[in-house]
């Protein structure tokens, strides 16, 4: 897969330009899935902010299902287990992104899992999957305790696509726990290579590649021997 990870969606110009690159043609003649079961685990979304992503109304705050694709659907992974996958499969195939929203990244690895979505990732070679939040974070080894907001186990461990960690919205205004100095303490704690990304910055990560996109602040957190961040799988 190739996976535009990002915090706050596709939020400027030298975003869509990367993902554009990551699809190998234009948003209009790209058919997307928008997958918005994340939100369903976080206890700050609601029936609301579902609605509002699906139907692309947060106001010019972040860019997803309202990009001007040639066409949108969603795929509720919560229903995947309930219909044959002779079914729903072939959506996934035929789709060029996956739009993958933010919510609780445990909760979305574990519906990932459940659906039988995440057994079909490593035979999308050709897909795009762009991460919000939640939707990126779900890719990295592990999320640090402090992200975890559905503990049926209490691991805060997520799918290890990438090996990399993600500290989301960084010092996002009015956000007290996501400041420059808690993203430094968590990536301290996180046992891996990790980078903070705020808002405007996205990950472009494409086989052994990872290349920040960005018109904003981030930062990059080694391993204590030196590893740089990069792709598992």
């Amino acid at each position: 897969m190739k996976l535009p990870l990002t915090s706050g969606g596709v939020t400027n110009g030298s975003i869509r330009a990367a993902l554009v690159e990551l699809l190998g043609k234009p948003i209009e003649e790209s058919r997307a899935l928008l997958i918005p079961t994340a939100q369903w685990g976080h206890p700050l979304c609601s029936p609301e902010s579902v609605w509002r992503t699906v139907a692309g109304q947060w106001g010019g705050e972040a860019g997803l299902a309202d990009l001007g694709w040639k066409s949108v659907g969603v795929l509720e992974l919560l229903a995947l287990p309930t219909i044959p996958e002779d079914r729903w499969m072939p959506w996934v195939h035929d789709a060029d992104v996956l739009l993958v929203d933010g919510g609780e990244a445990v909760y979305l690895a574990h519906q990932l899992r459940e659906s039988g979505l995440s057994a079909l990732l490593p035979s999308l070679t050709e897909t795009v999957w762009v991460g919000v939040s939640a939707g990126s974070m779900v890719l990295t080894p592990r999320i640090g305790p402090a992200f975890v907001e559905w503990q049926p186990d209490g691991t805060d461990e997520t799918l290890g696509i990438v090996d990399f960690s993600i500290f989301p919205h960084l010092d996002y205004p009015g956000w007290s726990t996501n400041t420059t100095e808690k993203a430094r303490e968590w990536a301290a704690d996180i046992g891996g290579p990790a980078y903070a990304i705020d808002d405007q910055t996205a990950l472009a990560v494409v086989g052994d590649e990872v290349r920040v996109v960005s018109e904003g602040h981030w930062e990059s957190y080694p391993t204590p021997d030196g590893d740089a961040a990069g792709p598992r799988a």
